[in-house]
């Protein structure tokens, strides 16, 4: 008989090269894509196209409850710890912040992708996400 081999679970994030205060991580391409869409300089084309996606995650993705693991009284003022990762079956969700991503770099804001099967300590998740306190070998 064969053994079966699973396939590990796959997570995606999209970062830029700015550092998240308080942490040893990079920001999202979505912080990145907010930052860009205050810019009151760029051409109304573009910056229908860039709020087109922006409202696009507001209104497919869930904002998570928690960015760490404490439970305790005014733990929500905490430096948060957690960083966002895609669910590789998260299909939609990818191709769009690839598209996202692709607006960026037409600007000059390069995005990196992230890649693992280790996020961390897992603090929130739902269909297509998933906020987790990083190990010590999580890409960030």
């Amino acid at each position: 008989m064969t053994p079966v081999i699973m396939d590990a679970v796959m997570y995606l994030r999209f970062v830029h090269d700015v550092p998240v205060d308080g942490l040893n991580a990079r920001q999202g391409f979505l912080a990145a894509a907010y930052l860009l869409n205050r810019n009151i300089a760029l051409d109304d084309s573009f910056k229908r196209s860039l709020a087109e996606h922006i409202s696009w995650f507001e209104d497919n993705l869930t904002q998570p409850d928690r960015f760490n693991r404490s439970k305790s009284k005014g733990a929500w003022r905490r430096n948060t710890k957690g960083l966002s990762w895609f669910r590789s079956s998260a299909t939609d969700h990818i191709d769009r912040a690839i598209a996202l991503n692709g607006l960026l770099a037409q600007r000059g804001i390069v995005i990196a992708t992230l890649r693992t099967d280790r996020i961390g300590y897992v603090v929130y998740q739902d269909d297509y996400q998933v906020v987790a306190e990083p190990f010590a070998d999580t890409p960030r």
